[in-house]
């Protein structure tokens, strides 16, 4: 990595993470926002938008902003120890559809957002075949931080977690939910049963349907999968349509 790269990186890191503390302004005295964006070298708003937010006025965002603020400071579990940064979710905070995932890999805990790298470029594909784009989507993971070397979240971890996700579904009202990979949809559904018996069918999850499939990553190791998974999809799109979601601005005609 370049000294540039690793400077645009920090930048980064830090002005998201300012955003996730709240901070709404900064003063560039020499630089216009479309500069700057232009010196990181940033070519869509959006990249970085997501993850920063604007509140939204009234009481509902002052909630959301009090629990983000909880969950960046939190220490409930060993993980707070290893981790670079928290994760703690990004989108539209009035989504009509969340997106739940494992745990932050190694470059979620790198550039604090969730679902990136490969594994998120393939989750932005499938969004955008059931005619969504990233930014119209709430994206958060069952955990907040990195386990060591991706290991499975242990049963105290999940525990500490859990209020958090519960807060986030509380306070965003999706119309529905969509569990990407094993460990996310036992973990919301409290089962143990396989994958591959949850997906296919709707579930309930403080009272919304929640649809499981396969995690990107695994999509990635095994085509075999993807089939399935685009099922899964079309399973997702129709639960949500039926739910009353609201037609996303992503699809075509």
């Amino acid at each position: 990595m370049t000294d540039w790269e690793t400077t645009r990186e920090l930048l980064v890191r830090y002005l998201t993470q300012r955003g996730e503390l709240g901070q709404r302004e900064w003063f560039l005295e020499d630089s216009t926002a479309a500069e700057l964006l232009e010196r990181l070298r940033i070519s869509d708003v959006e990249t970085v938008s997501p993850a920063i937010g604007v509140a939204p006025a009234g009481p509902e965002g002052s909630a959301f902003e009090a629990l983000r603020t909880d969950v960046l400071s939190c220490t409930l579990c060993r993980l707070a120890e290893g981790r670079t940064t928290v994760v703690f979710g990004e989108g539209d905070r009035n989504a009509d559809l969340l997106v739940v995932g494992e745990a932050p890999g190694h470059e979620e805990d790198r550039s604090g957002r969730p679902f990136v790298g490969p594994a998120g470029q393939l989750l932005d594909k499938m969004l955008a075949a059931i005619g969504f784009r990233r930014a119209e989507v709430f994206i958060c993971n069952v955990l907040k931080c990195r386990p060591p070397k991706n290991r499975d979240p242990v049963a105290d971890e999940v525990a500490a977690c859990r209020p958090y996700l519960r807060k986030q579904v509380e306070l965003i009202q999706p119309k529905a939910v969509c569990a990407f990979g094993r460990f996310a949809a036992q973990t919301l559904l409290k089962t143990e049963t396989s994958l591959g018996r949850l997906r296919g069918a709707t579930h309930d999850f403080m009272g919304i349907p929640v649809v499981a499939t396969y995690h990107p990553a695994a999509l990635l190791r095994n085509a075999q999968w993807k089939r399935p998974a685009w099922e899964d999809l079309q399973l997702l799109r129709r639960v949500y349509d039926e739910a009353g979601g609201r037609t996303p601005g992503g699809e075509s005609g």
